[in-house]
């Protein structure tokens, strides 16, 4: 079998069906986890609000507990294994269908312990296909198409997300008269989200089980890539000083991705509190970021290759530094969307380049194990960046001091990036 390296890159239809797998799973990111059902849940399910925002929090950590747990080991019997594809496969399947069942939660105190089980098993599936997924990168663009073939794909992600969420608010979330006759009155106009995330995601990943290629499936038995991948990951642990510049990506990685995550996650309570924005202004304020940041990832995945995704990692996150203090000092709310929608072009550039970054680090024979500490690292500290700007809104009494930490967390992880070696095409 053809070693990683030696293996030529896919043809335009292979690339352009696993970037559409991007395009297939942001819907979930963008109606379930962030725009709609998430407010269904804490406004529509829950006892009261502010126990519903705490339900949520904690069902998302469980699930990011189990994510760190679980990927590097299983990531390691993949390469064990060889193939990726049914990985992909099985866990979209387990995605699906946990996001089509989030149609019975209804608006009803009762059925929240049943949507945080949906939605915890939803967000670790959703984390674990991405997994194997990013591991195909390498194999698939070739080392001088990485960071092209990353950004495209990331930036298809946040376009296909906001056409699903559009459809959704169209269609259903806030229509009038909703498609299929649906009953307001019960919420199904905002349950179907659920099932219509779930068909989204299952027709759209369909191109990459069909025509984008996968490694060749190794002679060991699955309980010999039990063994051996386990034993591997252990060897990997043992011999870490050899992996050292992955590792000081990796706890770079954790810092800055600490910062986008606590950026994303208070970004709207923010705007809301400092700046009186409303609901309706608050959901197209979003929309635009997540086209800003789709359209910066596509335009800096040439910069990525050209440069390397090092140096686009720094500048995104300079830029994210810079234009993150500025709403710190600003007034108006005028101004918030002049400072603001730039700072979404280096969101996705940020995110891409990372991915991008890691691919080419990545030791050929390890790529899935890899790419599982990948996913470590960005679920390890999940607490660390809200947990740091409730302390400091708290201690001075101000939004603005708090959102503040989340320059500290850019701050240090480009202080960590200097370790990390200058990888390039």
């Amino acid at each position: 079998m053809a070693s990683p390296e030696q293996r030529l890159p896919a043809s335009r239809l292979g690339l352009v069906s696993w970037a559409m797998y991007d395009w297939a799973n942001s819907a979930y990111a963008a109606v379930i986890s962030t725009f709609v059902f998430s407010a269904y849940f804490v406004k529509g399910v829950a006892a009261d609000p502010v126990r519903g925002t705490e339900m949520w929090g904690y069902a998302i950590s469980i699930a990011g507990i189990f994510i760190a747990v679980l990927s590097p080991p299983l990531g390691a019997i993949a390469d064990q294994a060889g193939r990726r594809k049914p990985w992909i496969f099985w866990f979209t399947v387990a995605l699906a269908l946990s996001t089509a069942l989030l149609w019975f939660v209804k608006p009803d105190p009762a059925y929240a312990i049943m949507a945080l089980v949906l939605v915890a098993v939803s967000n670790l599936t959703f984390e674990m296909a991405t997994v194997f997924y990013n591991a195909m990168l390498p194999d698939l663009a070739g080392r001088d198409r990485i960071g092209r073939v990353s950004g495209w794909a990331w930036g298809f992600g946040y376009v296909g997300g906001l056409a699903c969420l559009g459809l959704a608010f169209i269609g259903f979330v806030d229509a009038e008269v909703p498609w299929l006759g649906l009953d307001k009155a019960a919420a199904e106009h905002v349950r179907v989200t659920g099932p219509m995330v779930a068909l989204w995601l299952s027709v759209f990943a369909v191109p990459l089980f069909l025509f984008t290629p996968d490694t060749a499936r190794t002679a060991a038995s699955w309980g010999g890539s039990v063994r051996s991948g386990l034993k591997t990951l252990a060897g990997t642990i043992r011999d870490y000083r050899r992996h050292r510049p992955i590792i000081w990506f990796l706890v770079a990685r954790m810092f800055y991705t600490e910062g986008l995550n606590t950026l994303f996650t208070f970004g709207g309570i923010y705007a809301a509190g400092s700046f009186g924005m409303g609901f309706s202004e608050l959901i197209m304020f979003g929309v635009a970021m997540n086209l800003m940041a789709g359209i910066g990832a596509a335009l800096f995945a040439w910069f990525d290759d050209w440069f390397g995704p090092k140096r686009t990692i720094i500048g995104a996150v300079v830029m994210l530094t810079v234009l993150g203090g500025s709403l710190l000092v600003i007034e108006s709310k005028t101004m918030f969307w002049v400072f603001g929608l730039p700072l979404g072009l280096f969101v996705g550039p940020a995110q891409s380049a990372s991915r991008s970054l890691m691919a080419h680090m990545a030791p050929p024979m390890l790529r899935n194990e890899m790419f599982g500490l990948y996913a470590l690292s960005g679920k390890v500290t999940a607490f660390m960046g809200p947990a740091v700007l409730a302390w400091a809104t708290a201690a001075a009494g101000s939004q603005r001091a708090g959102m503040a930490t989340i320059l500290g967390f850019f701050v240090v992880g480009l202080v960590l990036l200097r370790n990390v070696p200058d990888v390039r095409r």
